[in-house]
């Protein structure tokens, strides 16, 4: 397999795999992100990368884990102040969060990892980003990744739009704030698709960008819920405060098994 049939491969993965997690039925999240890196590593191990071509290689396994621990360390740092600080915690007031102790280690220790950050950094940091650097070079590799990494999250921008009180405030997202947050997170996860891409390529392996990625949401669960349990009120709708929310959970009447666990560890919390 050539190097532009495997790219365009991925990138057909990439689309399919965006629409069904937000689009599509909600059962098979948890899975759908492990199958289809797999998917996308045989692509990659098909056009002829290497393991370290891919970030995957022994050699530079203690490296990786090095800077994933010092990335955990400096975002664990960072969201302490930002929820210890009344004025920056309506940075962290997301509608989706609002959990109890249990439920918000479910998502961020299972959920996050599964559902989002493996099958992520897999397909632009491993297989995305060796491809390119493979056949046009790193520049080119990190600037392509980083942009597809940043339309990657339209979708969620979206949903950010109607879950996060610090954008929606007391009133339904309109046009113009919904187009402000599109952009404003597409540019900014466009941003954080360079940082990751640096870290994978300064390491040489997969798992310093999977230890910040992981650090930034899934810390960023513990936090948000640490935040409605301490100021359940502050800034926010009687409506929100009145009806805790799991994610996605307006999405589908069925939910799918993580979201049934999440809300049952929530109740019991």
């Amino acid at each position: 397999m050539t190097t532009a049939v495997a790219i365009a491969v991925v990138l057909f993965v990439l689309v399919a795999v965006n629409l069904w997690v937000h689009v599509g039925p909600t059962n098979w999240h948890l899975v759908t992100g492990p199958l289809a890196a797999l998917l996308v590593l045989l692509v990659a191990r098909w056009a002829g990368l290497t393991w370290p071509e891919l970030g995957l290689g022994q050699q530079t396994l203690l490296r990786g884990t090095q800077v994933a621990v010092a990335a955990f360390l400096a975002v664990g740092l960072v969201y302490a102040a930002g929820v210890a600080i009344p004025f920056t915690r309506a940075a962290f007031r997301d509608t989706r969060y609002r959990l109890g102790v249990r439920a918000a280690l479910y998502m961020s220790l299972v959920v996050i990892p599964l559902a989002t950050v493996l099958f992520e950094e897999v397909a632009f940091r491993s297989v995305l980003w060796g491809l390119l650097a493979h056949d046009y070079g790193v520049p080119l590799a990190t600037a392509v990744s980083a942009c597809l990494f940043g339309l990657w999250h339209v979708l969620p921008a979206m949903d950010l739009a109607r879950t996060h009180t610090s954008v929606k405030g007391r009133a339904t997202a309109g046009r113009r704030r919904l187009a402000v947050s599109v952009l404003a997170t597409i540019a900014f996860t466009t941003i954080a698709g360079i940082v990751f891409a640096e870290l994978r390529r300064r390491s040489g392996s997969l798992v310093a960008p999977i230890g910040l990625h992981w650090a930034t949401n899934g810390l960023g669960v513990l936090a948000a819920a640490r935040v409605w349990a301490v100021s359940p009120g502050e800034g926010a709708s009687e409506d929100e405060v009145a009806t805790p929310e799991t994610p996605d959970s307006r999405a589908s009447v069925n939910h799918p098994v993580w979201q049934r666990v999440v809300k049952r560890l929530s109740s019991r919390s």
